[in-house]
């Protein structure tokens, strides 16, 4: 026999290395074709901004489908400018995005009544998230969202036409609600407040609590001026009967309400001094809006509250019956665009602060360098955070009263 100084394999060390040799190739098969993803959750950076903890670029659908997106009006020109980028994107292959512009708290409705089948729910802020989850288990189990991103941030801001600001500070010496309403309730209006009759009554609007985000927080941050504190509001603060009181003289003098930010602002820059003196709206729709209103009827001035709110414009994906993987893929496909570099700069040009921490709000193009003069600001002062579900609940419910609903 020949001779064999090396160690010979038994039965079992050559069963061992097979399934080794097994376990290495499928490896290698899992790390090439993994699918791209997102994880669920976003980070703090100390200007304020959530960052997104990874990016991803996301997997298509296999077949076509439709995405169905209900919308916060004030990211209209952004959500459609990302909608036809997307589609031109591998990514976006078989995806059919159908937007559904809603105020934040109707869209909310509209996605807990199950009227419209709506796969992603991106309002405004998360201010009403707690609610739409009391909402949602009357009828449904478990987390409603799937996953859930801050795509861009917001402040409330009070704006005005120009001239009309400069008669206002010149009576009033700061803008607050206190003395909006004062303005609301000066006898003879304009007359009395700057001397000029010509101008009509003071004209100051909202968008409608019940239905737009952003007429919710107008109520929480005139609630907490009223009682004085920059701590979360609490059940006491928004029954005590003084606040309500105030709070109705506030409501009737109004000179209306819109089911949207985005409509009260379009409407505002359409229709001129005429209809509106000034609203409070987010920052980013005034942004938006700021060159069109200078072609119109003169420059708009932005004021800041002295305590404000964030918007955080949350993307929820609705963990619904009719949300099957292909549903999923596109919503998770579309996600990882909106926080993509190129989208969130195009959402600076929009006028909202990106999620995304590098990118700068001091750049040469950013219209907070370039709209200083209108009142823009980078920092914001103070702000406070929104108040628990049962709260918001019953401020509500006190502004319906207050409005004689």
């Amino acid at each position: 026999m020949p001779d064999n100084d090396g160690p010979r394999l038994t039965l079992i060390g050559r069963l061992f290395m097979l399934a080794f040799l097994a376990v290495c190739g499928f490896g290698a098969w899992y790390l090439f074709n993994k699918p791209a993803g997102r994880e669920t959750g976003t980070k703090a950076t100390d200007s304020g901004s959530a960052a997104p903890t990874k990016s991803a670029t996301g997997n298509p659908p296999a077949v076509p489908c439709t995405l169905r997106i209900a919308y916060g009006t004030e990211k209209k020109r952004w959500l459609e400018w990302a909608v036809e980028q997307f589609a031109a994107t591998p990514q976006g292959r078989n995806i059919n995005i159908e937007l559904i512009p809603k105020g934040s708290l109707e869209g909310a409705r509209a996605t807990v009544n199950e009227k419209e089948r709506i796969h992603v729910w991106t309002p405004a802020s998360s201010a009403y998230r707690d609610v739409f989850i009391q909402e949602w288990s009357l009828n449904h189990r478990g987390d409603p969202f799937i996953k859930e991103e801050q795509l861009a941030l917001s402040p409330m801001v009070f704006v005005f036409w120009e001239e009309r600001h400069e008669a206002f500070i010149g009576k009033y010496k700061e803008v607050s609600f206190k003395t909006v309403n004062e303005a609301l309730h000066a006898p003879g209006g304009w007359q009395g407040i700057a001397g000029k009759p010509e101008w009509g009554f003071f004209k100051f609007g909202i968008s409608d609590p019940n239905q737009s985000n952003s007429g919710l927080l107008t109520l929480v941050l005139a609630a907490q001026q009223f009682r004085e504190k920059t701590e979360r509001l609490t059940m006491s603060d928004v029954v005590d009967a003084d606040f309500n009181q105030w709070l109705k003289g506030f409501a009737r003098s109004l000179a209306g309400m819109g089911n949207s930010t985005g409509n009260m602002m379009r409407d505002m820059v359409l229709k001129g001094p005429a209809t509106y003196d000034a609203l409070m709206v987010y920052e980013s729709v005034v942004i938006d809006y700021l060159k069109n209103a200078e072609g119109r009827w003169g420059s708009l001035h932005v004021a800041y509250p002295g305590l404000n709110i964030w918007n955080d414009n949350p993307y929820y994906i609705i963990n619904s019956d009719w949300l099957g993987q292909d549903e999923r893929k596109a919503a998770e496909s579309f996600l990882a665009f909106l926080l993509s570099e190129t989208a969130q700069k195009q959402a600076l040009v929009h006028g909202y602060r990106p999620a995304e921490p590098n990118i700068s709000l001091k750049g040469a193009d950013s219209p907070f360098m370039t709209y200083q003069k209108n009142g823009l600001r980078i920092e914001i002062p103070s702000v406070c955070e929104a108040p628990p579900a049962d709260v918001i609940t019953n401020l509500l419910t006190g502004w319906q009263r207050a409005r004689g609903q």
